[in-house]
């Protein structure tokens, strides 16, 4: 609860206190560590989604593990992959079905733009359909992104900050780098 605005006063000199805060903060602290995910997987995606559940990754420490397959129990949509039109009026009835608050995350480049499908199937970025809160690029993006994805709309939802947000590129780590050189290299001299 560190992260929630606290203050502690001792009323009539006595030694016991009890602490004080805004109501919405704690109820936004409460949200952001109980989230329910809808995952609408539609591609390729998917598998970099799923693979987050596993023990490598454990979308589990961030209170976010439980996949509920009923929009009516989740409060976190997961969009991962292609939308195409056909698939465009039964994503917008997922959304309407959520309960209160909700939150949209849109995976992959597919459904944040459209990805490389410039054609006259592909919805062009859900957020022509839905509102979306985080989007994660990437084609497909690592399990890293898609927890850097998580944490910035658990921020987002500890703040009651409602405005759109786009994870961007992290560095890789300096031995990562030296090993995708050293693959380069091998590759150049095949």
């Amino acid at each position: 609860m560190a992260d929630v605005n606290l203050e502690t006063r001792v009323m009539g000199g006595g030694e016991s206190g009890f602490v004080t805060t805004k109501f919405e903060a704690l109820l936004n602290w409460a949200r952001k560590y109980s989230l329910f995910q809808y995952p609408f997987a539609t591609a390729c995606c998917g598998m970099e989604f799923f693979s987050t559940a596993s023990p490598r990754y454990d979308i589990a420490r961030f209170g976010a593990e439980a996949p509920r397959f009923s929009p009516r129990q989740a409060d976190v949509l997961w969009v991962v992959g292609t939308i195409s039109h056909r698939q465009a009026p039964a994503l917008k009835r997922i959304y309407d079905q959520m309960t209160d608050p909700k939150w949209v995350i849109a995976f992959g480049t597919c459904a944040s733009c459209g990805g490389f499908y410039d054609n006259y199937a592909t919805v062009p970025g859900i957020d022509k359909l839905i509102p979306v809160d985080v989007m994660i690029p990437g084609c497909p993006p690592r399990p890293e992104a898609v927890l850097d994805g998580l944490m910035l709309l658990q921020d987002k939802i500890g703040r009651g900050d409602r405005t759109p947000a786009v994870l961007k590129n992290t560095e890789l780590p300096a031995d990562k780098v030296r090993s995708l050189e050293q693959l380069h290299q091998i590759r150049m001299k095949r």
